[in-house]
């Protein structure tokens, strides 16, 4: 649906508590697998709860049902890769008086975001029969990028704690208390012991946000950097350091290319180590 109406500008602080009625949910799907949608769903115990605070007005991963909008809170799933989607997060926008993007996928441009570093009429000549067919954009982008953003809860999938939280806080019309420190704070708190010092396993929890509970490190792997960049990423020193522990120039591109490929830290960092191209050529 296409809008000619200007998005609204929203403040990244605490946000306006609700109306007294019952807050109506809306849950988006952009480009995307369905993972953080269905980590909503599998809250389990907590679930009875959030449909008892919210109504549930528009959810097609989970019911047909649809209430019509304005919507107290949207929670937005997916990137900008269709001139469509360019056109319908305006809409989703401007019926929307909270929007919080949820995921890699929303936060970051997510695992599609790769094509950024290529050629996308290439991957299509290759993977579609009539690529003609496709209306595509060259690039995955957040959803940041076309509409002001009330609150980005990240990870690959979200954790649903989190995302409890900030439901209850844009409910209550508060900031939520999400941690913008590292994986390694986490690791610390568990009592793990750091991967890299102990084995020199690769590990990107020094640059990474915390929000897993250091999961792969409890399990003797290096953190992948589900959630992205942490608040102060010096990713320029890790990466040093991956080289001296014996990974090569390449290799060390490939670990900033995963999830959150397109997040400033790391599309810097791993641009730094591409053979043949000069900071900046994807700017």
């Amino acid at each position: 649906m296409t809008t000619t109406t200007q998005p609204h500008s929203h403040s990244h602080g605490d946000t306006p508590p609700v109306s007294k009625a019952t807050p109506k949910l809306a849950v988006w799907k952009f480009a995307s697998c369905d993972g953080c949608q269905l980590t909503l769903l599998n809250c389990e115990d907590e679930l009875l709860a959030v449909a008892g605070a919210v109504d549930i007005a528009y959810f097609p991963e989970a019911t047909r049902a649809v209430v019509e909008g304005p919507y107290d809170v949207s929670l937005v799933e997916g990137s900008v890769t269709t001139p469509e989607e360019v056109e319908r997060i305006q809409h989703v926008r401007e019926v929307s008086r909270t929007l919080i993007t949820i995921g890699a996928c929303a936060t970051a441009g997510g695992i599609q975001a790769l094509r950024n570093f290529g050629d996308v009429a290439e991957f299509r000549s290759i993977v579609y029969a009539h690529p003609e067919y496709l209306s595509t954009l060259a690039r995955s982008t957040p959803i940041a990028a076309h509409v002001s953003v009330d609150f980005q809860l990240r990870g690959c999938p979200i954790d649903k704690r989190q995302l409890l939280e900030v439901l209850a806080a844009s409910i209550q019309g508060r900031k939520p208390r999400i941690p913008s420190y590292s994986v390694c704070v986490e690791c610390k708190r568990r009592g793990t012991v750091c991967v890299t010092v102990a084995n020199g396993t690769p590990c990107l929890g020094p640059v990474t946000q915390a929000g897993c509970g250091a999961l792969c490190p409890a399990f003797d792997r290096g953190c992948y950097g589900c959630f992205g960049p942490q608040d102060s990423p010096n990713t320029s020193s890790l990466a040093d350091r991956l080289l001296l522990g014996g990974m090569s120039e390449a290799e060390v591109m490939r670990i900033y290319r995963t999830f959150n490929a397109a997040s400033e830290p790391f599309r810097r960092e791993s641009e730094r180590h591409e053979p043949g191209l000069e900071e900046g050529a994807h700017s």
